[in-house]
């Protein structure tokens, strides 16, 4: 076997691999975490309505990039304060900036989210 082909098979190996650490992240994010937890809820009850309310093409890959996106943001905002949390047990100002800027930053999305919302579904069922 050439040195070519190992290096390919070795490049293709660590890429599979890095789907398994990320769908482990996901898992254990949502065992773990009540605002990941609260996010899946949402996600199902707009998809359930989706569904019912017979959403166009376009209406769901807006909805769906929404949801996409708000669970990514919760991922890293997650990641995050586990890093701050590792880095330091103390209180620093530094540490809650943080942490404080990364939940703004999934609520900023999780507001924008619900007015796309209501803007896709209150036409519906109105």
């Amino acid at each position: 076997m050439s040195m070519d082909s190992r290096d390919h098979k070795n490049e293709w190996s660590r890429f599979l691999k890095s789907f398994v650490h990320a769908w482990r992240g996901i898992w254990k994010t949502a065992r773990s975490e009540r605002n990941f937890q609260f996010h899946i809820i949402a996600a199902c009850a707009v998809i359930l309505c989706g569904f019912l309310t017979g959403l166009s093409t376009a209406e769901w890959a807006v909805v769906l990039m929404l949801i996409g996106g708000m669970l990514a943001l919760e991922l890293v905002n997650t990641a995050i304060e586990h890093v701050v949390d590792l880095v330091t047990d103390q209180y620093h100002p530094l540490a809650k900036a943080a942490k404080d800027a990364a939940a703004g930053a999934v609520c900023v999305f999780a507001v924008i989210s619900c007015i796309i919302g209501l803007l896709i579904f209150l036409p519906k069922i109105c």
